[in-house]
C-alpha cells in the first residue's frame, strides 16, 4: 500500500478545497478526528482513531440512491496540522487519497485545505465517481458542513 499511496500522493490534485473558519486549530482538529464530532457534520462512522493505519469504513448514497461503503486506511496524521487516508470503494477499482491540512492563523482562524487526488482511478462510466461529484461533495461538506458544525459548538 506503500508504493500505491506514494503514486497517488505525487498525481496534481483532482479537487481541492479551501476553507477559512473563524476557529482554532485545535477544535478544527477535534472536528475531523473525533468520530461523535464527525457524525454531526461529515459521515457516521463506528469507529475512528486518528492513527496512521486504522481502517474505517462507512455507507453513502450516490446521486440515484446508490449504497456505496467507503473503506478507508489512515495513511498519515500528524496532530492539528494533517490528516490522510485512502478513499475506495467496495466492490470498485480505483484508490484515491484525502488529505486534510489545517494551518494556524491569527485570531484564532484555521485554513482547512481539503485535497483529493486519484479520482481519474475510478470507473469513468459512473457519474457518482466524476470529478463534478466529488468537487460538489468536498465543497458541501468543507465549505458548508464543516464551517456551520464549528459554529454551533
Amino acid at each position: 500500500m506503500e508504493d500505491i499511496v506514494k503514486k497517488t500522493a505525487n498525481e496534481a490534485p483532482q479537487v481541492t478545497v479551501e476553507k477559512i473558519v473563524n476557529h482554532p486549530v485545535t477544535k478544527v482538529w477535534k472536528a475531523l478526528t473525533d468520530k461523535e464530532q464527525m457524525k454531526q457534520w461529515f459521515f457516521n462512522l463506528d469507529q475512528f482513531k486518528a492513527e496512521k493505519g486504522f481502517q474505517f469504513k462507512f455507507a453513502g448514497k450516490g446521486h440515484k440512491g446508490e449504497q456505496y461503503i467507503h473503506a478507508c486506511t489512515i495513511t498519515e496524521t500528524i496532530p492539528n496540522k494533517k490528516l490522510q487516508y485512502s478513499w475506495t470503494y467496495e466492490g470498485h477499482e480505483g484508490f484515491s487519497l484525502v488529505t486534510f491540512d489545517l494551518i494556524e492563523l491569527e485570531k484564532n482562524q484555521t485554513k482547512v485545505i481539503l485535497t483529493h487526488r486519484g479520482l481519474n482511478s475510478f470507473p469513468q462510466n459512473n457519474p457518482d465517481f466524476a470529478p463534478d461529484s466529488f468537487n460538489g461533495g468536498w465543497n458541501h461538506l468543507v465549505g458548508i458542513s464543516l464551517p456551520e458544525f464549528l459554529d454551533k459548538n
